[in-house]
């Protein structure tokens, strides 16, 4: 507990007053005594100290998220599970693959992980510090662009048509996608490209789009980095989950159903025509195909504080968590448990 010596503090209070011209102005004019106005400090500063001894005191409860997220947790749930559960919420955003290797290489320590797509669970159930995953909710692919750059016009014309592909691949466009690598976006976008390629009938439109698929660094930003680098005006344009592009309030193009992979009953049928190749970390390729666009959440085997944890991943299934993910513009999640 944080103490103080009243008489000291009222003391220096006063004599820092005095020689500030709007308390002298105060105190000759109103009448005002400087130690009454530097109580009225002590007992200002005295609830703050209380207030920040309290939170100290809280246990902490650390929570790595897919990058996306950040608004909804920063502002969101955060501040919710810290006033439910009494704890102070530390978030860990970034790409989920990578993260989650990271929690399986014990590189970094987490309560609970909330991923995009299954993939990145499947990572922690191999690892042993997962049993089952509970979706928490859902959302699509678009592509967002900046208001103030130079095709914010051509973009805006371009909403509910076909048109905005030829506006993608107009000369000395910068586009900003997050790495295939690390993150399920890097991997969705390239998956939309393609299947965007066939929808549209134009071959070769997602090399036109987006280079090299996995060495581009020139429009491969962190995932957490990428919309605020839209809104300064760095790049362009960019991909985007429709929640993460609602919660930052820019103006997006809505694809359609046969390209936004937001469609799980489309799966079988069209979305599983995509699909690509990565080299992996350890040097090994993977083919990367489509996975749902569901938001999961896990506690962790190694979590220091499961409890909280695990009231974390209820507060985000129960109605006040629901109408948070909907309030930062997220779908109701879709299909069972990951186990």
């Amino acid at each position: 507990m944080i103490r103080y010596n009243v008489n000291l503090l009222n003391n220096l209070t006063v004599n820092s007053m005095r020689n500030d011209p709007s308390v002298k102005s105060m105190n000759t004019r109103s009448g005002t005594t400087l130690r009454a106005v530097a109580g009225a400090w002590i007992a200002a500063l005295a609830l703050v100290a209380t207030a920040s001894s309290a939170r100290a005191a809280d246990p902490i409860l650390t929570v790595a998220y897919a990058g996306s997220m950040g608004a909804l947790m920063d502002q969101g749930l955060g501040p919710a599970i810290q006033q439910h559960a009494h704890v102070q919420f530390q978030g860990h955003g970034g790409g989920a693959y990578g993260l989650a290797r990271l929690l399986a290489d014990k590189a970094l320590r987490a309560d609970v992980f909330v991923s995009i797509t299954p993939g990145p669970i499947e990572v922690l159930q191999k690892a042993g510090l997962i049993s089952q995953a509970v979706p928490v909710a859902s959302t699509q692919m678009v592509i967002a662009y900046s208001p103030k750059g130079p095709h914010a016009a051509e973009f805006a014309a371009a909403a509910g048509t076909g048109s905005w592909v030829t506006v993608l691949t107009r000369p000395g466009m910068k586009f900003g996608r997050t790495d295939p690598t690390t993150d399920p976006q890097g991997r969705n976008i390239v998956l939309a490209m393609m299947l965007a390629e066939n929808f549209y009938k134009r071959p070769g439109l997602a090399k036109a789009i987006l280079g090299d698929v996995q060495h581009n660094t020139a429009e491969i930003f962190s995932e957490p980095s990428l919309l605020s680098r839209l809104e300064s005006g760095q790049i362009d344009a960019s991909s985007g989950y429709l929640s993460a592009v609602l919660s930052h309030h820019l103006p997006y193009i809505k694809l359609p159903a046969e390209v936004n992979l937001g469609d799980p009953a489309m799966v079988r049928d069209w979305y599983d025509k995509a699909h690509f190749n990565i080299t992996m970390p350890d040097g090994k390729t993977s083919e990367v195909s489509t996975q749902p666009l569901v938001f999961y959440a896990a506690v962790l085997r190694n979590a220091a504080n499961p409890g909280a944890g695990a009231q974390f991943v209820r507060l985000m299934q129960d109605p006040q968590g629901q109408a948070l993910f909907k309030q930062f513009g997220y779908s109701r999640p879709k299909g069972g448990v990951l186990r």
